[in-house]
C-alpha cells in the first residue's frame, strides 16, 4: 500500500500555501525545490533572499518560483508585533519584545499562517520540536472547542487479517498522562486528522487494559469518563471504550468481549490512555509487524503546523507538507 503516493495525488489539487520557515536548511530547500516542481503547493521561504537564492544555487536548485519574506523588511511587521503583544502582555511582554519575537524565524512563519499568507508551517529540521510547538501555540493558538494539543501517528499495516490497513495511534508523543477530558481532545482531533487526511469515518477505540469493566482501577475509570464526555458532547464519530486492543481490533474476540459494539473489532483509530503506552504500542507495531510509520503529526491547533525530526530527510519534510495541506483543506471547509 503506497499511501504516500495517494496523499500526494489528493494535496496537488489543493493549491495550497507553506511556509518553510527553516530557509537557509539543505533538506528545507531541496523539499521546497521538490514540493513546487512536482505541483503540491506554493512554497513560502523566510529570511534574507539573496542568502537564501545563494544557497540554492550552491545546491543547484530551483526556487525561483518562491515567495520569499524576510521579517526585517516586511511590510505589515508592526501588525504582527501588535498582534503578539496583545497575546502576551498578560504574560509580561512589552510592545519592544513583541517587535524582537515576531522577527523569529518560526514565530514570522506562525504569524504569516495567522495572518493568511500561508495555509499552514513546516518545521523543525534545524529548530527543537519545544521551540516549533512554543511559537505555534503561542501564535496560532489551538483549535475551537478542544484544549490539547496533541500527535498521532499514521500506521500503516501489510496484510492484516487479508488487508492492508490504515491506523492512527494517538497520543504518542505529546501529552504525558492525559486526563479524562484531555482523552476526549485527543479523540476528537485524531477522527478530524483521519478525516482531513483519508477522507474515510473514523471509528475510535478508547483503550484500556479492561474491556467493558472487565477491571477496576482508577486508569480504567478514567477511560470510562471519557467514554461519557465523548457521549455528552454527541461527537459526529463512532467511538467506543473501554476496550482492550484485541477486542479493538480483532472481529471474533469483539464478539465476545463487546458483541454489542459499533466500533470493536473495527476500529481504525486507536486512542492510548497515556504517553508510555502510545509511544510504546506504535513501536512494537512498526518493528514487529513491519508497518510504516508516518509522524507525528500535530493536531489540536487551529491552523496546521507540523513538527519535523532534527533527523529528517528531504522526503519526510515534503509528506509533511503534504499532510498539512490536507488538514489545512479540512479546516478551510469548516
Amino acid at each position: 500500500m503506497d499511501i504516500i503516493s495517494e496523499l500526494r495525488a489528493k494535496a496537488k489539487n489543493l493549491e495550497g500555501r507553506i511556509v518553510l520557515p527553516e530557509s537557509l536548511d539543505t533538506r528545507t530547500l531541496q523539499a521546497a525545490d521538490i514540493v513546487m516542481r512536482e505541483g503540491f503547493a506554493d512554497i513560502i521561504l523566510v529570511g534574507d533572499p539573496q542568502a537564501i537564492h545563494s544557497r540554492a544555487e550552491i545546491l543547484d536548485l530551483d526556487i525561483s518560483q518562491a515567495t520569499i519574506y524576510n521579517p526585517a523588511e516586511f511590510k505589515e511587521i508592526d501588525k504582527f508585533a501588535d498582534y503578539y503583544y496583545e497575546r502576551r502582555r498578560e504574560k509580561g511582554v512589552n510592545r519592544e519584545q513583541a517587535g524582537q519575537v515576531v522577527k523569529n524565524e518560526l514565530f514570522f512563519g506562525a504569524l504569516l499562517v495567522k495572518f493568511g499568507y500561508a495555509d499552514g508551517m513546516v518545521a523543525g529540521a534545524e529548530n527543537t520540536t519545544a521551540d516549533v510547538m512554543r511559537a505555534a501555540l503561542q501564535v496560532v493558538g489551538v483549535t475551537e472547542g478542544v484544549k490539547t494539543v496533541s500527535s498521532c501517528f499514521i500506521m500503516v499495516v501489510l496484510d492484516y487479517l487479508c488487508q492492508d490497513r490504515v491506523y492512527f495511534f494517538a497520543d504518542c508523543a505529546v501529552v504525558p498522562d492525559p486526563n479524562a477530558e484531555q482523552l476526549v481532545d485527543i479523540a476528537i482531533s485524531t477522527a478530524s486528522t483521519r478525516r482531513a487526511i483519508l477522507g474515510d469515518d473514523p471509528k475510535v477505540a478508547l483503550l484500556s487494559f479492561s474491556t467493558r469493566g472487565s477491571a477496576k482501577h482508577e486508569k480504567v475509570e478514567k477511560v470510562q469518563l471519557a467514554k461519557k464526555i465523548l457521549s455528552d458532547r454527541k461527537v459526529d464519530f463512532d467511538f467506543d471504550g473501554e476496550l482492550q486492543l484485541d477486542a479493538a481490533i480483532v472481529p471474533h474476540i469483539a464478539k465476545m468481549k463487546a458483541p454489542d459494539s459499533k466500533v470493536a473489532g473495527d476500529a481504525n483509530t486507536l486512542i492510548f490512555p497515556d504517553l508510555q503506552s502510545g509511544n510504546i504500542g506504535y513501536k512494537l507495531v512498526q518493528r514487529f509487524a513491519k508497518a510504516e510509520a508516518i509522524g507525528p503529526i500535530i493536531q489540536g491547533l487551529a491552523s496546521p503546523v507540523c513538527d519535523l525530526s532534527r533527523g529528517s530527510s528531504r522526503e519526510d519534510i515534503v509528506n509533511t507538507c503534504v499532510l498539512v495541506l490536507l488538514m489545512a483543506n479540512q479546516k478551510n471547509k469548516k
